[in-house]
């Protein structure tokens, strides 16, 4: 999947992240194992870390929940125009 500019300026002015932080984070994501709770928890800090804003245990739980169980959306454009 290629992403274009307009996609990374949409993302980098609602969150504050760069291209740069965001590419790294994929990468991450891509070599990662995905239905490991640590690695996820590790995302979810870094997200966190980079945007600025605090995840609650509650929150985290939900969102490792979601990706271990397949329920994250596949259309991260309709995501990111909310």
């Amino acid at each position: 999947m290629s992403f274009s500019d307009s996609f990374f300026k949409k993302v980098e002015k609602k969150t504050n992240v760069s291209k740069e932080d965001i590419l790294s984070l994929a990468n991450k994501l891509e070599k990662g194992n995905m239905k490991d709770e640590n690695t996820i928890k590790e995302v979810i800090n870094d997200l966190s870390k980079m945007t600025g804003r605090e995840v609650s245990k509650e929150k985290e739980q939900k969102i490792i929940d979601a990706i271990i169980n397949d329920k994250v959306p596949n259309n991260i454009d309709k995501m990111i125009d909310r």
